[in-house]
């Protein structure tokens, strides 16, 4: 069965950090692009960091740059996209996007 999950998500405090993990079964991950893309409320998915088969990574807001990375773990088909220094407005379902295929999202909620 071809299907991507994410996990990772969670409640944390501005300034606090969250790793996302998003797996793959039923095809090989790091062999196509990877994106990332928050969603919040009433509004459309927002692509904000993509990984390249060959590693490289892409920020494509501003507001991200410096604080969201990605890395992955080959062989065990995982993308991690990693978030520092959050703030409330990072707040939002993120999904992550490969080879075609959406996950079902995970939850990150910036608090205090």
């Amino acid at each position: 069965q071809v299907q991507l999950v994410e996990s990772g998500g969670g409640l944390v405090q501005p300034g606090g950090s969250l790793r996302l993990s998003c797996s793959a079964s039923g095809f090989t991950l790091s062999e196509y692009t990877t994106n990332w893309y928050p969603q919040t409320p009433g509004k459309g998915r927002e692509l904000v960091i993509r990984m390249y088969s060959k590693g490289g990574v892409t920020t494509y807001l501003d507001s991200v740059e410096g604080r969201f990375t990605m890395s992955r773990d080959i062989p065990k088909h995982e993308v991690y996209l990693q978030m520092n220094n959050l703030v409330f407005e990072d707040t939002a379902v993120y999904y992550c996007n490969n080879n075609g295929y959406w996950g079902q999202g995970t939850q990150v909620t910036v608090s205090s």
